[in-house]
This record gives structure tokens, C-alpha cells and sequence, in this order.
């Protein structure tokens, strides 16, 4: 069985007063609790949004709220599972996590791993730091926007950098990165706009991970997403280099009312711009 490097091998990453290592082991936890789920007998519910939702949800907020209250009791918490925190105003600083990102996928049969555990740091409207973990995948990736970003599988650990593009890709053609379970014509009429044929399909926030890692180039987001879904990828892009940018080319924000995003394009190597 494939394991994890221990979190003591990782290196560190510090931002705006938090260690991002501090809450990795509850990630890691957090993972475990939603392969249990995942492996075994599979129930799922349906939210007052009608999204759907499962114990493997439930499971993974618990683990990462304990951890946030233990190591970063005095930064508020916006989770998507905790509907309370969904009324509190942006602050300065405030966590935004989504304990499992991808549902859709994650009840699929051929979801390919492609669900995350998502923890993002906020300071003044910006997402700074970012933790993504895809537990069936083994990927981890880690960061801290302006300073640096990090992948850890069980086989390896490196820094990431949009400016090193993955051997897999096709050098000198733009690869764009979609939804695979909420495609939409405003992406397709975008790509075909900036003359980008070559595409992948991937769900959860794993999508930023491709970014950073330079497997795909730009990531354009027309359908409706949450700041919970975002944050913690959103900071890993920009600390391998690369930015966020609402549909009109300005900074991505957060704190938006509802937590809401609006359209955003996210861009490694290539950007229209």
C-alpha cells in the first residue's frame, strides 16, 4: 500500500501566522475517514441546494474544524458543511474549507480520484495559503501564495513552478483544464475564442493542482462555484506563479456576498490578458 511521506519530511511553509504543516496530519486524517467511506457502504443525502452530501462529508469537517480550533483558535472558519458559519461577515483573515470537494465525483464509479480535502487561508480578500489533498490519488499539494507551492506523492516531493511544464503535455499548445461534471457553452465559446483545442476534464480543485504543476495552462470557470471550492487551490496556483483573475482580467477576491464566486479564470502559462 502507497503511503504518504510523513509530515515531519515535508517542508515547512508559514503564512499570515499560520504553519500550514501544523494541519497536514488532519489532512491526512481527514483522507483516511473518506476512503472508509468510500470503500464501504455508500449513503448519500441530499442538501437543501440539492447538492448531495455524505458521511464521508461530515467525517472530514469534523477532523479539520478540531485541528483549526486547536492550532488557529482566534481565525474564524467559513465551512462548507457548517451552514452557521456561512452567515459570519469576511473579516481580515479567516479560513474558507471544504472537507470534500468533488462530491459528484467522489460518488461516481469512475471518479478517478479526483475529489480533494480543501483548507484556504484568506487575508484581506486574497487567498494566501492553500492546502488540496486528493486521498485516493495520493497528491498533495501545498502553498503559499508569492513564496512557494509543493507536491508530495509517496514517491516524491518537489517544488512546483507553472514555468516547468509537466513531460506529459504537448510543448507549444495550450492545454486548457474543465469541469468534468458541470461542463457549460461559455467555456467552450471561450476556448474556441483564445483558439484552444487541446482540453481535460477533471473535477474537485485538483484542476489548480494540474495548473501549478504545468500539466494544463489556464482553468476558465463560468459555472456557479463557492470561495470554499476555490481558496486552498487558488493559493497553491499563485504560489508556483500563477494568478486568478475575474472574467474582466481584475484580481480574484474573496468575501463575496453568499461566498459566492463569479466567473474567474485561472492561469498558469497562458492568459488572455
Amino acid at each position: 500500500m502507497e503511503v504518504m511521506p510523513p509530515v515531519e519530511e515535508l517542508p515547512q511553509l508559514d503564512v499570515a501566522g499560520v504553519c500550514l504543516n501544523q494541519l497536514l496530519p488532519a489532512v491526512y486524517a481527514a483522507g483516511e475517514a473518506i476512503m472508509t467511506v468510500k470503500l464501504g457502504e455508500l449513503e448519500i443525502q441530499q442538501k437543501a441546494d440539492s447538492s448531495p452530501v455524505t458521511a464521508a462529508d461530515m467525517a472530514s469537517n469534523a477532523i479539520l474544524l478540531s485541528a483549526l480550533e486547536r492550532f488557529n483558535p482566534d481565525i474564524p472558519v467559513i465551512s462548507e458543511e457548517e451552514s452557521d458559519s456561512h452567515k459570519r461577515e469576511a473579516s481580515n483573515t479567516y479560513f474558507l474549507v471544504d472537507p470534500l470537494d468533488g462530491t459528484r465525483e467522489f460518488i461516481r464509479a469512475d471518479s478517478k480520484g479526483n475529489f480533494t480535502v480543501n483548507i484556504g487561508l484568506i487575508e484581506n480578500g486574497k487567498a494566501v495559503g492553500g492546502i488540496v489533498y486528493a486521498p485516493m490519488r495520493k497528491l498533495l499539494f501545498w502553498g503559499s501564495a508569492g513564496e512557494a507551492s509543493y507536491l508530495a506523492t509517496p514517491d516524491h516531493i518537489h517544488k512546483l513552478s507553472i514555468s516547468q511544464p509537466a513531460a506529459e503535455r504537448l510543448d507549444g499548445f495550450p492545454v486548457a483544464i474543465a469541469s468534468r461534471s458541470h461542463p457549460d457553452q461559455q467555456t467552450a465559446d471561450f476556448l474556441q475564442a483564445q483558439g484552444i483545442t487541446q482540453r481535460l476534464s477533471v473535477g474537485s480543485s485538483v484542476k489548480f493542482g494540474y495548473l501549478a504543476m504545468g500539466v494544463a495552462d489556464i482553468y476558465p470557470r463560468y459555472g456557479p462555484t463557492m470561495e470554499w471550492d476555490t481558496a486552498a487551490g487558488e493559493a497553491v496556483l499563485r504560489g508556483a506563479g500563477g494568478q486568478v483573475f475575474d472574467a474582466f482580467g481584475k484580481p480574484h477576491r474573496y468575501g463575496k456576498p453568499g461566498w459566492r464566486n463569479d466567473a474567474f479564470i485561472a492561469c498558469g502559462q497562458f492568459s488572455p490578458f
